[in-house]
């Protein structure tokens, strides 16, 4: 089983071929059935060897194919004092791109 670890959107993720992996939005206007390449690898995996980049592996590359684009569930911030009649109101929904792997090279 090929395995690689990948870096995108300041996190690390382990993936293999077939994985479905949740990640930040990646830059540009994304559609499902788009294709992305992963180019900052930091270890593959081959099931005998291991190759470790320092700190990425030369000539490695991930591919993978858009799967779901969307946002995630409201988070509701709130800032409150007490007693000085202080309250914001705030809610974000953090895009998020749901992408499968299709080769680890």
């Amino acid at each position: 089983m090929e395995l690689a670890v990948i870096k995108t959107g300041g996190k690390q993720f382990v993936v293999a071929k077939g994985d479905l992996i949740t990640i930040e939005k990646l830059p540009g206007d994304l559609k499902k059935g788009d294709s992305v390449t992963f180019s900052e690898v930091l270890m593959t995996d081959d099931g005998s060897t291991v190759n470790v980049g320092t700190p990425s592996v030369k000539g490695a590359v991930v591919k993978g194919t858009v799967y779901m684009v969307g946002r995630h569930k409201k988070i509701e911030v709130v800032k409150y004092k007490a007693k000085s009649r202080y309250l914001k109101r705030r809610g974000h929904k953090q895009p998020y791109v749901k992408v499968k792997i299709d080769a680890v090279a």
